[in-house]
């Protein structure tokens, strides 16, 4: 029999998180034919009584000494998780305790399977144009097609999740760098579509501070897993526009000018950087092959 631990990362979640590990304890109750379970709840920092909250509900309770961030309290959740697959989930009701059995039963057959927020729910307009960006943008570079790339309601095999607990950020960007390692890895990822629920209390994500830091971070871990989408486009647009001026140039003056001469040598190291880039892709993977 399997053992499933649900990770739930928590500051100040003290009025919402009673509710949730009630409902998800009755959840989990329904089904123990399936798997044994344990929830972790990793307390980042509180300051209202989080913690006291989630072991009088039972729940297995790890504690930051002061707040590190949601994927620093995602890390230390895959670290101190017993279970064979893990389930990650928010503390503050947006991810209804009810879909827990779907995302498992979805789960067989692939490496990690995604609560994908359905249109409208959980998210206010601008962040889900926001979401609408990420997820195209991070559809180009896996060449598949991303649903939710923000989603913090997943499930995975916890083998997976180890190989790749040091790329991931301390901020609440995890998703995005895990699922971006899943794909990079040639995992099979799954999407299951969910209804969000509206937050219970304040959130913690500053559009515009978090927004970029998403899109910045999006960047970076492009460049880390799949560098060439990113430089080999630039490579060429540089080629073609120095291309294009130096056509210009000659019917116009006659001459070939520094102008094109610059965008041909961007152009050459653009893609001597790709290479290099790509090869050091690889290295990382492999290395993450070889570890247990």
């Amino acid at each position: 029999m399997s053992k499933v631990t649900i990770i739930i990362p928590a500051k100040n979640e003290a009025t919402a998180l009673p509710d949730v590990l009630r409902r998800l304890r009755a959840v989990l109750a329904a089904r123990p034919e399936h798997e044994s379970h344990e929830i972790v709840v990793v307390d980042d920092g509180s300051d209202d009584g989080t913690a006291d909250v989630a072991a009088a509900a039972g729940a297995r309770v790890e504690r930051h000494p002061y707040s590190m961030g949601n994927g620093a309290a995602i890390k230390t959740g895959i670290r101190a998780a017993r279970g064979d697959t893990l389930l990650m989930m928010d503390a503050d009701g947006q991810h209804p305790p009810e879909d827990v059995p779907m995302l498992l039963d979805a789960l067989p057959g692939y490496a990690m399977v995604v609560g994908a927020r359905t249109r409208g729910t959980g998210t206010g307009a601008h962040r889900g144009l926001a979401n609408h960006v990420y997820n195209a943008l991070a559809s180009y570079v896996v060449k598949h097609r991303v649903e939710d790339l923000t989603s913090g309601f997943r499930t995975m095999d916890a083998g997976h999740a180890r190989r790749f607990v040091y790329m991931l950020p301390n901020t609440f960007s995890y998703p995005t760098t895990i699922t971006l390692a899943f794909f990079r890895a040639g995992l099979p990822v799954r999407y299951v579509p969910i209804e969000a629920r509206k937050r219970i209390g304040r959130s913690h994500i500053r559009i515009v501070r978090d927004g970029a830091r998403f899109l910045l971070i999006i960047l970076k871990i492009t460049t880390i897993f799949s560098p060439l989408r990113i430089f080999l486009p630039l490579s060429a647009a540089a080629f073609v526009a120095g291309l294009g001026w130096y056509v210009h140039t000659f019917a116009t003056v006659g001459r070939f000018t520094n102008a094109s001469q610059l965008a041909f040598v961007l152009s050459v190291l653009l893609f001597a950087l790709a290479l290099i880039s790509e090869q050091v892709a690889a290295l990382r993977f492999d290395r993450s092959e070889r570890e247990p």
